[in-house]
This record gives C-alpha cells, sequence and structure tokens, in this order.
C-alpha cells in the first residue's frame, strides 16, 4: 500500500513538474504541492479523456488510467485554475 502512494506522488512530481515548466510563470510550489498537481491533473485528464472518448480509456479497479499527455494536460489545466483564483 505504501509503495503505490508512494509511487504516485513521485509520478506526480513528474508529471506536476513537467507542466510547471511548460506553462510560463512564477509558481510559489513546494515539493509536495507539485506532487498533488500532478496528481490531480492525472485524475482530472482521465474524466476528461473518458467524457470526450468514452469507452477509449482503459479502467483498472474502477479508476480510469491515463496515459502521460493526458495527465499532463490535466495539470497545465488545473495550474492555469489555480492561477486564476490566486489573481482573483
Amino acid at each position: 500500500m505504501e509503495r503505490g502512494i508512494i509511487g504516485w506522488l513521485v509520478i506526480g512530481f513528474i508529471i506536476g513538474g513537467i507542466a510547471r515548466l511548460l506553462t510560463p510563470g512564477r509558481d510559489q510550489m513546494g515539493c509536495l504541492a507539485t506532487s498533488l498537481l500532478g496528481i490531480g491533473g492525472s485524475f482530472l485528464g482521465g474524466w476528461l479523456g473518458e467524457q470526450l472518448f468514452p469507452g477509449r480509456q482503459g479502467y483498472f479497479g474502477g479508476y480510469v488510467r491515463p496515459g502521460f499527455l493526458i495527465s499532463l494536460a490535466g495539470a497545465i489545466i488545473l495550474l492555469l485554475i489555480l492561477r486564476m483564483i490566486r489573481k482573483g
């Protein structure tokens, strides 16, 4: 169980870090926030992928298994939403 959580955090950190690099502007986030951004992006990307292309995503235990690119797109969307909230 704990290996799965650590894996989620590591992959989330990688996806969140790439999303932060690809999105121009400064973000004051630590490692945990960057990891959570990537994990949230995976969930958002998986959900969006299922809405746009029903039946195309693979399921594992009831959760959508999004690919790397759709996870990255979800993380970028979350980052942009976070910036809009902080400015507003």
